[in-house]
């Protein structure tokens, strides 16, 4: 690779940083090693969320890519001098190696976007709960059982659905939260308005209040209308909720990895939003929300 190759893209990187573009066209990409198509990728996620790019986190997160980036450049023009010169270096070894800097970048990323965010201990709410789900006793854990509970009649409740909100009421700011999915083969998360329909045939999509995705039957899904089939590198053992009221956003990440999984953008919110979780099944396992570290809000 030629040293004026690698300047030209680093400079061109960091002018889309600066320049706060949504994306980063460049001619000839399919000439662009895997890595540094990630490295864009990175970039379009910092600006996929919101608007509102508060300059106190844009150039720490200029700086950072920047280094992570001469890091790749340096690691593989070793690669390419021991392999061509020497003769004596395990190129796979040396590419897997790259490959952990290259995924601790997007890991960082999920990370550093919850700086932005309000951290919140969610809990359940009970008195929205299904009766086929059963809370514990924290609130923070929910399993579907059979048979069912008796529970007393309440307006809040879900009766068709099988779901349960959380005790957060959104109608303004940025939260965060993340939820334990690793032994949970079908569920719907996300965020639905607080007035949405408990009773009758329901169909979980932005028009009707929700805004979620779904792991069913092995498949996930965005549930748009028409839903969305997504893709994921790695199967997500914590999920990450990211909701920005102002400015319509509602983004989901892979904690396991950092990896962006799906985003509602530029949604028109109104009235009160709140935390949903549904499973489908008893042979499912619990969802179980984590609880954060310090410095974070009890709701």
């Amino acid at each position: 690779m030629h040293h004026k190759y690698w300047a030209s893209i680093l400079f061109f990187s960091i002018l889309n940083l600066l320049s706060g573009s949504d994306g980063f066209m460049v001619s000839n990409i399919h000439c662009i090693p895997k890595y540094q198509v990630r490295f864009f990728s990175l970039q379009e996620q910092i600006f996929h969320s919101s608007q509102d790019k508060n300059i106190v986190y844009i150039f720490p997160l200029i700086l950072y890519s920047v280094l992570v980036f001469l890091e790749i450049y340096m690691r593989f023009s070793i690669i390419c001098f021991r392999t061509t010169q020497e003769g004596n270096c395990n190129p796979l070894q040396e590419l897997l190696n790259l490959h952990m800097v290259d995924s601790y970048v997007h890991l960082l990323f999920a990370d550093w976007r919850k700086e932005e965010f309000h951290t919140v201990n969610l809990t359940l709410d009970a008195a929205t709960a299904h009766p086929a789900l059963f809370l514990s006793e924290e609130g923070r854990r929910v399993t579907w059982q059979e048979p069912s509970q008796e529970l007393p009649s309440c307006s809040q409740r879900f009766v068709s659905l099988p779901c349960v909100l959380g005790q957060l009421h959104v109608s303004s700011e940025r939260y965060f939260w993340e939820v334990e999915v690793q032994n949970t083969h079908s569920w719907d998360l996300g965020v639905c308005r607080n007035n949405v329909a408990r009773n009758g045939r329901v169909t979980m999509s932005p028009q009707n209040g929700f805004w979620a995705i779904r792991l069913y039957d092995g498949e996930y899904w965005g549930l748009t209308s028409p839903e969305t089939s997504l893709t994921l590198k790695e199967k997500p053992c914590r999920l990450g909720v990211f909701l920005d009221y102002e400015a319509g956003d509602v983004s989901f990440y892979n904690m396991t990895d950092g990896s962006h999984i799906f985003t509602f953008s530029k949604q028109k919110f109104y009235g009160i939003l709140r935390p949903l979780f549904r499973l489908w099944s008893s042979d499912s396992g619990p969802l179980i929300i984590v609880q954060m570290e310090e410095n974070t809000m009890m709701l």
